[in-house]
């Protein structure tokens, strides 16, 4: 059983789910029900797992060239590639359904799109081919904002998308932090994640592009939501911390790979805060 956990890598789906509940709220400017809530959530679950269990069997071979991942169930033979195939698509099924039954078809079809996105565009199409790979495989993160949102409306807004962009620009920088980590990891793989294949200034020029537009994006989501003037001089604030982080890290500096963790920690609080301040503005408008 921990070996199936394992391979639907649920601390990566619960970043993902942090955004859900958030544009959930949005949508029904106010609290969803509590049915739809747990549904959308529950699916949510199985839709990320399917795509992160498909992801390690495509993987399998790469992942036992990396420290970080040389352990996951595929690698070590704990669950054949065949059962972590049936799991996958079993699971990704089970979602799609939830999803057309208890939510909304366009709910379904999103969640749909999004799985094929990370497996097929993101895994087997740009990984190994690009460096720009988590910039738009980086997308299929993006999509529970839209699942999240059509799960109460059976329709998308300017609204979502702009949540949507929010995502998409925080992806790259948090992601290059950790690839910067593990940048010894991903060279034994041959994956050409940026700050194996570009030099440090690059990264850092290329994280600040992608926070700045985070920081924008976020504005703009506060604004075409109407939300309280204090939850967009907040959005401001938690912004221009985030991007304080990244004046550290700089070439040369014998400390880089602990700032770029440091970042990539950040990262996590400062989407956890952003959608924790969305609920709350939604609820106190």
């Amino acid at each position: 059983m921990r070996g199936y956990l394992d391979l639907m890598k649920l601390r990566v789906v619960e970043l993902l789910l942090v955004s859900t509940l958030p544009a959930m709220v949005l949508a029904a400017k106010g609290l969803p029900s509590f049915g739809l809530t747990v549904v959308t959530i529950l699916a949510g679950t199985l839709a990320a797992g399917s795509a992160n269990a498909f992801n390690m069997v495509i993987e399998s071979d790469l992942d036992k060239l990396m420290a970080r991942t040389s352990k996951r169930p595929v690698v070590t033979g704990l669950i054949s590639k065949t059962n972590a195939t049936i799991f996958a698509t079993a699971i990704g099924a089970l979602s799609l359904l939830l999803f057309w039954f208890y939510t909304t078809p366009l709910a379904m079809w999103l969640a749909l799109i999004a799985i094929a996105f990370y497996v097929l565009v993101y895994t087997m199409a740009l990984k190994q081919r690009t460096s720009q790979n988590i910039v738009w495989g980086g997308a299929a993160g993006c999509m529970p904002v839209l699942i999240g949102w059509a799960a109460v409306t059976n329709s998308l807004s300017l609204t979502p998308w702009a949540f949507f962009f929010v995502i998409f620009f925080w992806t790259p920088p948090h992601f290059w932090a950790l690839a910067i980590k593990y940048k010894d990891d991903y060279a034994a793989a041959g994956t050409p994640m940026l700050p194996v294949v570009a030099s440090k200034n690059r990264v850092l020029g290329e994280m600040w592009f992608h926070t700045i537009l985070m920081i924008v994006s976020s504005i703009f989501l506060i604004n075409s939501a109407a939300l309280p003037l204090w939850s967009m001089i907040v959005t401001v604030a938690l912004g221009l911390v985030y991007a304080r982080q990244l004046i550290a890290l700089k070439e040369g500096s014998p400390e880089y790979a602990k700032v770029a963790g440091k970042i990539f920690q950040w990262s996590i609080t400062y989407l956890s805060l952003f959608s924790v301040l969305l609920v709350v503005a939604q609820l106190l408008s």
